[in-house]
């Protein structure tokens, strides 16, 4: 299953309109691809909120090792997904964090299943 990156703004509006869940230490975003595709696309950001340009850097940083882990089983293909940092993300505990996404991510699956 190929992931690849969001990167264009269109693409982050196109998901935001989607379903997410929030969680202390982040945020999902995710809707249906359009167009389909086979593999899951995901994007990230921190907005200046979350702190300085190391402290961004450092929150995408590991949210793109969280989506490395857990995108694989707990992504669905064909779906774009978006993962917002917090003001905590880049100091929270890293099995912290992954529980949050886990939980976060298996929110979605839960809500789009039903919106499907």
């Amino acid at each position: 299953m190929a992931k690849t990156r969001l990167t264009q703004r269109k693409q982050f509006l196109y998901v935001a309109k989607g379903a997410y869940a929030a969680k202390s230490a982040l945020v999902v975003q995710a809707r249906k691809a359009d167009p389909a595709h086979e593999g899951i696309r995901a994007g990230f950001t921190a907005t200046k909120k979350t702190g300085n340009a190391v402290r961004r850097n450092r929150a995408k940083r590991r949210l793109r090792a969280v989506s490395h882990i857990l995108l694989e089983s707990l992504g669905r293909p064909g779906w774009d997904y978006v993962f917002i940092a917090r003001n905590n993300t880049a100091d929270i505990k890293w099995n912290q964090l992954l529980d949050e996404a886990k939980a976060a991510l298996l929110s979605l699956r839960h809500k789009t299943k039903c919106n499907q």
